[in-house]
């Protein structure tokens, strides 16, 4: 058998090999383990016919499945398995006749034995460069008990070291879950996991529990199966994209909101919009698109809550035409959800917006529909912060909008953020004259002064119009304000 090359044998997976900072070493034993339905079996296949498409031989033992399943499963990826050999080894009992199985000599030691010597055969008419077993789960039925099954698994990895075969065994967890033998033996062990939620498609994870010699990508990895393969969305870690860029000012086509601003928001940096329901948190949001876009700059948006069209719609209202700008190619417009997307997903299609289309403004809208794809409250803190920073390290802009809980007095966010986003925008209703009013302030601003009046606002044709400061209220905040003097109040007609 030819010497096999230095590099790391790849695996073709979209974002495992970066996980497993280049693929599998060559010469060794890998495991990959899950429960039935994990996706093993898939992962083993694209492992194989990336080495077949790099001129390697290739070999698929199969214990637990027949040739037949395992060529279907391979058509339904549309896969031909072309120059990846499938050898199918018939349970030993099957090849016995009657009297033989009725015998006293007959064992478990018998069918191991020959089990394990009709493996070695197949490797040695094959001279395979990329070896896939699979299942362990058969080897340690067969010999029932953790010492014997030790001692099999040992002589296998020894012969297939002797081979120079990269081997990756496969390990459905069906007899024993917390029988952690070969976990010890194997040169690198990668967890595969499937999840399911109370509501929404399953959601599938993997990590990388070993690897000898090799500083992996520790940690939970989302991944899904599709028809073509595994697709695996490597965990976010923002201090690995930092560079350098001008941080200037964007000012919008608003005076009045600039000034509200301190001047504009500062490039790279993030902005968290609150607010109840209807106060205007995506259009406002829709104002920093337009002006990115006539900048001749790029923008991506990510829409939670909302039917698309409908906000197309609501935005051609006040004169932003999204249609135009999809057209165009300087806006990406996404509907999100949040029942079907990992966050692991969500964070990959954000990072290609930024880095393939050049998004230098991204919404996401909202964080309560972002938060529905999160397992749990800290879980979207971490992840918010990782890709918060992610994008202010490549020098995109980031509006966020959360709905806040009520419509008038105390407001409760469903997670408290506020200390993630470099300048906070709240908005609020409140009542004046016989009309529902709404009012904007900016309460945080990380990065310079800001006026720190409450206005009041209206949406209309012409947009988001802002009045003077509310220097004659008290209690704007609160939702019950109390009128101290004579207001200065914008007629409705000026929106």
């Amino acid at each position: 058998m030819p010497e096999p090359a230095l590099s790391d044998a790849q695996t073709g997976i979209e974002g495992l090999d970066d996980v497993l900072r280049g693929g599998l070493e060559r010469g060794r034993t890998f495991l990959a383990e899950g429960s039935p339905g994990t996706g093993k079996t898939t992962v083993a296949l694209q492992f194989l016919l990336t080495g077949a498409a790099a001129g390697e031989r290739c070999l698929y033992v199969t214990l637990s499945e027949t040739e037949d399943e395992l060529r279907a499963s391979a058509r339904g990826h549309g896969w031909a398995l072309d120059g990846v050999q499938v050898y199918e080894l018939i349970p030993p009992e099957n090849l016995l006749d009657e009297e033989q199985q009725q015998s006293l000599l007959y064992s478990s030691d018998l069918e191991l034995g020959e089990t394990t010597r009709r493996i070695f055969e197949a490797l040695e008419r094959a001279k395979p460069h990329r070896v896939v077993l699979d299942s362990l789960s058969e080897i340690r039925l067969l010999a029932q008990s953790s010492l014997r099954y030790r001692r099999q698994v040992l002589a296998l990895k020894h012969y297939f070291a002797k081979t120079g075969a990269t081997v990756l065994m496969l390990d459905d967890l069906t007899t024993d879950i917390n029988d952690k033998t070969v976990h010890s033996v194997a040169h690198g062990v990668l967890r595969l996991e499937e999840l399911a939620p109370d509501y929404g498609a399953e959601r599938r994870r993997l990590r990388i529990i070993k690897y000898r010699g090799r500083r992996f990508r520790g940690g939970y990895h989302d991944f899904t199966i599709e028809t073509g393969g595994v697709r695996v969305f490597p965990r976010l870690v923002s201090a690995e994209f930092k560079r350098d860029f001008a941080r200037d000012l964007l000012t919008t086509e608003q005076p009045e909101l600039d000034a509200l601003l301190g001047g504009g928001i500062e490039r790279g940096s993030s902005v968290l919009v609150l607010g109840p329901a209807g106060t205007g948190k995506s259009l406002l949001s829709l104002t920093f698109v337009q002006t990115a876009v006539a900048r001749g700059e790029r923008a991506a948006m990510f829409v939670f809550d909302e039917e698309l069209g409908l906000l197309v719609q609501r935005a051609l209202g006040l004169g932003i035409d999204l249609a135009a700008m999809v057209e165009s190619g300087a806006l990406v417009l996404e509907q999100i959800d949040a029942a079907e997307l990992t966050p692991g997903e969500f964070s990959a299609r954000v990072r290609t917006c930024v880095e393939q289309h050049g998004a230098r403004t991204v919404v996401v809208d909202s964080l309560n529909g972002y938060q529905a794809a999160m397992p749990g409250e800290q879980a979207l803190v971490l992840h918010l912060h990782e890709l918060l920073q992610y994008l202010n390290r490549r020098g995109a802009t980031t509006f966020l909008t959360v709905a806040q809980h009520g419509l008038v007095g105390d407001m409760k966010s469903p997670v408290d953020v506020t200390y993630l986003a470099d300048t906070v925008v709240l908005l609020r209703y409140f009542e004046a004259v016989g009309r529902v009013r709404r009012a904007i302030s900016i309460v945080k601003k990380r990065m310079g002064p800001h006026e720190n009046s409450i206005r009041e606002y209206q949406i209309g044709a012409k947009g988001v119009t802002l009045g003077l400061p509310l220097t004659a209220f008290q209690g704007i905040l609160r939702g019950v304000p109390e009128l101290m003097g004579d207001a200065d109040l914008l007629r409705s007609d000026e929106a």
